[in-house]
């Protein structure tokens, strides 16, 4: 396993950039690769001098294929449950972009208890889950006291908009 990762690195060095023909000649066409198929076609004919065309050979080893540079299989996780599916020798988990803050914590710890390695980890400190009910009694009061805040702002506006009423009313009297 460790031999055939190192192969396709040293491969992955020597592979060129493969280019869509005449790329370079027309801005219209993007470099993106496009496979050559004209019966005149410099490219396809292999004719010195132009490109290199994609071709089994540059293909990587077949052991390594699919395979994180670190030797694990990568598996996409979204929640908990999934890393019981896990295999901890064979196997890494990338936590997906979707999950939220609270959930990837809980994802994190259990990986850590089952020695899951996990490839998009960022240092990030583990909220368990008596700082989680902290931080949920924090918010509550927070809300509370704005709303609080709301409904004094939406009173004095009130209070403004009838006394403006009374003065013209008064006035036009």
């Amino acid at each position: 396993m460790q031999k055939a990762l190192k192969l396709r690195k040293r491969m992955k060095k020597k592979k060129h950039e493969f280019v869509r023909q005449e790329s370079w000649r027309y801005k219209r066409l993007h470099e993106n690769w496009r496979r050559p198929r004209g019966i005149d076609n410099k490219m396809r004919r292999k004719i010195k001098g132009w490109p290199p065309t994609v071709s089994v050979g540059y293909r990587g080893p077949k052991a390594a294929r699919g395979l994180h540079p670190s030797g694990y299989k990568d598996v996409l996780t979204y929640n908990v449950a999934e890393l019981e599916k896990i295999n901890p020798k064979t196997q890494a988990i990338r936590i997906a972009h979707t999950v939220g803050k609270r959930k990837r914590a809980r994802i994190l710890v259990e990986a850590r208890k089952k020695k899951i390695k996990i490839l998009n980890f960022k240092e990030v400190r583990e909220v368990t889950r008596e700082e989680e009910k902290e931080l949920v009694e924090e918010e509550k009061p927070e809300e509370k006291e704005e709303e609080k805040k709301a409904s004094e702002r939406d009173k004095t506006k009130h209070k403004q908009k009838t006394t403006k009423k009374r003065r013209r009313r008064t006035e036009k009297r």
